[in-house]
Parts: structure tokens; C-alpha cells; sequence
């Protein structure tokens, strides 16, 4: 199933979000859904992902006129035809540039793959992309997104 379809795009970021939000269960985190805006102040773009993680106090971005946060911890992206290529070049690069995020997480509508974008200790970026039958770390959060269970119920890739 090639692009796949708002219903397929939502499912799949909610079982993202199911398993960000078990393991934030005892941390001072939040899991937010695609209502929270945040704003990347390097580029000035106010953007709506499909989910964020916040961790400790949310830090607003004052002028702006409905809750925009800026000290997203963890950013979800769930692929489409039309924001692909946006998701994984663009907004990785904006992105990137937030100093409080640790990991972005990119679901393909495509296939069944998870890509994780994540920041160290030491400030530098790796990536791990992963398939079927395997399993990605989100470190910041201690939890492993398992590809097939995130996939479970979706059409897409079989």
C-alpha cells in the first residue's frame, strides 16, 4: 500500500504515542499529541508534529497567540506522500537545531520502518533505521519502539 491514508497516519502515531506515553508513566514528562505547536526559534517556524514529549515545566513561546512550546524532549513525525520528503530532510535539519530535543522519530507511511535521529552526550546526531522484525531505541526515554508492534493492525507494507 503506497501512501496510505489520514486513518492509517493517525493509527500509527498513536500507538507511537501509546508507547512514549507507558514510558514516561514515572518521569516528569508529557506526551502530546499534533494539537501542541512548537516553535523552532533558529528558522522561526511554528509547526505542528504528530507528537512531542516534553520533559519538566513547558516553556512557552510567548508571542505566540495558543500554546507553542519550546523545549520539545522527543518529536514524532508519521510519514505521507505529500510531508516525506519535508520529514526526513527539512525538519530534520530545523529540527535539529532545538538545544533540549534528544530524539525525532520518523515513521514511514510506505513501509514498515522507524527511523530515530538521536542526540548524545556529546551533542552529536546518529540514525538508526530500522525494519521489520527489528526494534528502535529512543534513549532519552529508555524505551525500545518494536516495528512490528507499532505496525500490528496497518495495511502498510503487506
Amino acid at each position: 500500500m503506497a501512501g496510505g491514508s489520514a486513518a492509517e497516519h493517525s493509527a500509527l502515531a498513536a500507538e507511537i504515542l501509546r508507547v512514549l506515553g507507558n514510558a514516561t508513566i514515572d518521569r516528569p514528562c508529557r506526551v502530546h499529541t499534533s494539537d501542541l505547536r512548537i516553535y523552532v526559534v533558529s528558522v522561526g517556524l511554528a509547526t505542528f508534529p504528530d507528537g512531542t514529549v516534553i520533559c519538566g515545566p513547558l516553556e512557552q513561546h510567548e508571542p505566540s497567540p495558543q500554546a507553542t512550546a519550546l523545549n520539545p524532549a522527543v518529536l514524532l513525525e508519521v510519514t505521507s506522500d505529500s510531508s516525506e520528503e519535508y520529514d526526513t530532510i527539512e525538519k530534520l535539519q530545523y529540527y535539529r537545531t532545538i538545544p533540549t530535543l534528544r530524539n525525532y522519530i520518523v515513521v514511514s507511511h510506505r513501509e514498515r520502518r522507524v527511523t530515530v535521529h538521536s542526540r548524545d552526550a556529546s551533542r552529536e546526531w546518529t540514525t538508526s533505521s530500522v525494519i521489520a522484525g527489528q526494534r528502535a531505541g529512543v534513549h532519552s526515554l529508555d524505551v525500545d519502539l518494536v516495528v512490528d508492534e507499532i505496525y500490528r493492525a496497518s495495511a502498510v507494507g503487506r
